[in-house]
């Protein structure tokens, strides 16, 4: 009975296509949901720190003074917690693993100059608004002391 289920089995090979892909000669098509490696846009990237808090690995750093937002991809286990936490939808996961080489160790995404004026013009504008309400504050508390030393 055996011989004939392996009878079976071998002509069913013999004339059907090849399950696996020729990898060197056809390209590897990823499947839609696959995970690959974390990618970051700096152009949108405010370097708020919450993908490098939701990390259960700790891969990722963010440095506010340097400026700069860094992976470990060695660390990384493609859990995505990252890239659903960010408010700014900059970082995502690519469907391709990543190739070969030294920069596994480390990868570093520096600020781009576009995205650090930005920040730099949305800090003045937050440090006007600042002003305006302290200053208002103390207009209230003057116009208050005058009325009460009427």
């Amino acid at each position: 009975m055996g011989a004939i289920n392996f009878t079976g089995r071998v002509l069913k090979n013999l004339f059907s296509k090849p399950v696996t892909t020729k990898y060197p000669f056809e390209p590897h098509v990823f499947k839609e949901r696959t995970r690959g490696h974390v990618e970051n846009d700096m152009d949108v990237c405010v370097l708020c720190g919450l993908c490098q808090m939701k990390c259960p690995t700790g891969a990722i750093t963010v440095d506010k003074k340097e400026q700069t937002w860094e992976i470990r991809p060695f660390s990384c286990i493609q859990c995505r917690s990252c890239v659903d936490q960010c408010p700014k939808k900059s970082l995502s996961m690519a469907q391709e693993y990543q190739e070969p080489g030294s920069e596994k160790l480390t990868k570093t995404f520096p600020l781009s100059d576009a995205q650090k004026e930005r920040l730099a013009e949305q800090a003045r504008i937050a440090a006007e608004k600042a002003a305006a309400a302290k200053a208002a504050a103390e207009a209230k508390k003057k116009a208050e002391a005058e009325i009460k030393s009427e």
